[in-house]
């Protein structure tokens, strides 16, 4: 193989060096295409660069003799009826992404214990000679709510940026023990994580605290049941493990059916004991130009919880394409 130069596509815009790399080129390792950049054999427009570059459309990248590079085939696709639940999921799509409604109880991507997850099961909607879709942020196993795709890694990077430029506004849903005082606000309150793996917890600490990290949140009460139950609309604007979860525990407000967080507090009687967080809306910059707003359905428990409780919310409205 000789030396090629080889264009960036506008797809892939904002693409790391690394995940183009992985993307033509598979079986290239981490460390090999690091090694590469470090004697300056990879080059973005005759300079040097490192593998966490990112790229223009335009660019020529000068990709130097590498090993044998042929392509595995791609993983099996996951059985017919994990493909029929994957779809049932499915709240909008078009050419460039996809949004999901995931249950409650499904996780996002796999670990230890974790037997069936949304990325396991995305091998199903590749389209035939066609990329497989990939995630672009998580929610929490226990969360419910919207989760977005991108159909190809050039909408993923775009995307992506999108959340790191802070030009995606979420909102969630959350039905909590106790009203919160006051009713509405912001909750500046830093998290650091506490043990490793599925044991780990995110308590609040005290700022400066080493390992610490900023997490901002704010809410306000949409509804109330007398001073037992609270029903709130929630904006992270930082992307913490489990920030909104520690922050309502932090407010002594608890969120409904809560395995992890609020003790016995957030499992009082008489209602189904899962928790009650919902990835609610989503507004954000579409790859194509313009902007998507999208609204994913309450799932079955917050919506009996609702009923019991008195809370009545408006009907959930299409998606929405702003060009």
């Amino acid at each position: 193989m000789s030396v090629e130069n080889r264009i960036v596509s506008e797809d892939e815009a904002d693409l790391r060096l690394d995940r183009w790399f992985r993307r033509h080129f598979p079986n290239l390792t981490q460390g090999g295409l690091q090694k590469l950049c470090r004697k300056g054999q990879v080059r973005v427009d005759g300079k040097r660069v490192q593998a966490n570059h990112r790229l223009f459309p335009g660019q020529t990248i000068r990709v130097p003799p590498l090993p044998d590079q042929t392509r595995p085939p791609p993983p099996p696709p996951p059985n017919p009826a994990l493909i029929r639940r994957l779809k049932d999921m499915i709240l909008y799509e078009d050419d460039q992404l996809i949004v999901l409604n995931k249950p409650s109880g499904l996780a996002t991507q796999g670990g230890p214990g974790i037997i069936e997850h949304v990325d396991m099961m995305l091998e199903g909607l590749r389209p035939p000679g066609g990329e497989r879709p990939r995630l672009v942020h998580r929610i929490d196993r226990d969360t419910s709510g919207l989760l977005l795709l991108a159909r190809t890694p050039g909408v993923a990077a775009k995307l992506a940026a999108s959340f790191r430029s802070r030009e995606v506004t979420k909102t969630y849903w959350a039905v909590v023990v106790g009203r919160p005082t006051p009713e509405e606000g912001m909750i500046d309150q830093p998290l650091v994580k506490v043990g490793a793996g599925g044991a780990a917890l995110v308590i609040p600490s005290e700022r400066g605290e080493e390992d610490a990290v900023s997490a901002k949140s704010a809410y306000e009460t949409l509804d109330a049941a007398g001073k037992r139950f609270s029903w709130l609309a929630l904006s992270p604007l930082t992307g913490r493990t489990h920030q909104l979860r520690v922050h309502c525990e932090s407010l002594g407000t608890p969120i409904l059916g809560d395995p992890r967080y609020g003790g016995k507090k957030a499992h009082p009687d008489g209602f189904m004991d899962r928790l009650h967080l919902h990835a609610r809306a989503l507004e954000f910059p579409h790859p194509a130009g313009g902007s998507l707003s999208i609204t994913a359905p309450l799932p079955s428990h917050m919506m009996e919880t609702f009923r019991m409780l008195g809370f009545i919310a408006k009907t959930t409205p299409p998606p929405k394409r702003k060009r």
